[in-house]
């Protein structure tokens, strides 16, 4: 038997096809305008190289970012800074951890009973990088062992064979924060509307001097490094955009990275 619908019938069941369509393609762009933020309201960073991409913690970025000034500084290698990286990203997850294994604190989880410093001291990324540093260029040939070797010759852990497996998100972080790979760093966080906070770069220049030295910037690799550093730490000291060699990051959550535009050369680093 076949089912007959009046006119009518036919007429609503088209109406409410249609206003179903209407309202699905409305929210549909609704949603596409409603901003990120109401979706991601907490703040991340994201390293993008040609061997991979890690998604960080702002404090995991600037503490990279710390360790890479400290090296340039000191002149150091990269391979030095991928050992580095291994070493706190097993010790600590790149934290800076106020506890740990018996007196172990900071981010290469160091001892004060082993003579790394005072507790205070090790709780400095700045000082406890450079004392890893120190150690770990007295390690014979540590540029050419193996990674495990010459972070365990430096930490002296129980588990010396942990160090390896990190080695190459070690090097994915290496590249981007010496600088050798441009535009690496992206980082966003959101902003109070009310009060908008003040850029506090006097307090950040200090900072980066405590690691970098000079801020004088001699090649584009250390610009970049300049640069990366700033964008880690842009939510530390409010900053909400960093030119540098004819790109601009910027703190949108919408932006997939470093876009083409800004006044800043390979000689200069703007903020704002």
């Amino acid at each position: 038997m076949r089912l007959r619908f009046s006119r009518g019938v036919i007429t609503i069941a088209i109406i409410v096809v249609v206003l179903a369509v209407g309202v699905s393609a409305g929210l549909y762009h609704l949603m596409r305008r409603v901003p990120s933020p109401l979706v991601q309201e907490e703040p991340f960073c994201v390293v993008t190289t040609p061997d991979g991409v890690l998604s960080l913690l702002p404090e995991q970025a600037q503490i990279s970012a710390t360790i890479a000034a400290v090296a340039a500084r000191r002149r150091l290698p990269e391979r030095a800074v991928v050992i580095a990286y291994a070493t706190a990203l097993q010790e600590s997850k790149i934290q800076n951890l106020d506890y740990g294994d018996r007196d172990s604190v900071g981010v290469f989880q160091q001892r004060e009973s082993q003579g790394w410093g005072t507790e205070k001291q090790l709780m400095d990324p700045v000082y406890a990088t450079n004392k890893f540093f120190a150690a770990l260029v007295k390690v014979k040939d540590y540029r050419k062992i193996p990674l495990a070797e010459a972070a365990q010759a430096v930490q002296r852990s129980a588990g010396g064979y942990a160090y390896a497996p990190h080695e190459p998100d070690a090097k994915i972080l290496a590249a981007a924060f010496t600088g050798r790979v441009p535009q690496a760093v992206r980082c966003w966080y959101p902003v109070k509307k009310s009060p908008v906070p003040q850029p506090r770069t006097v307090e950040a220049r200090k900072q980066l001097t405590r690691a970098l030295g000079s801020l004088a910037i001699t090649t584009k690799r250390r610009g970049w490094l300049v640069a990366s550093w700033w964008v880690a730490h842009a939510e530390k000291y409010a900053l909400s955009r960093v030119g540098y060699s004819g790109a601009t990051w910027s703190n949108d959550i919408e932006a997939e990275g470093w876009r083409p535009g800004g006044s800043a050369g390979a000689g200069k680093v703007e903020l704002a």
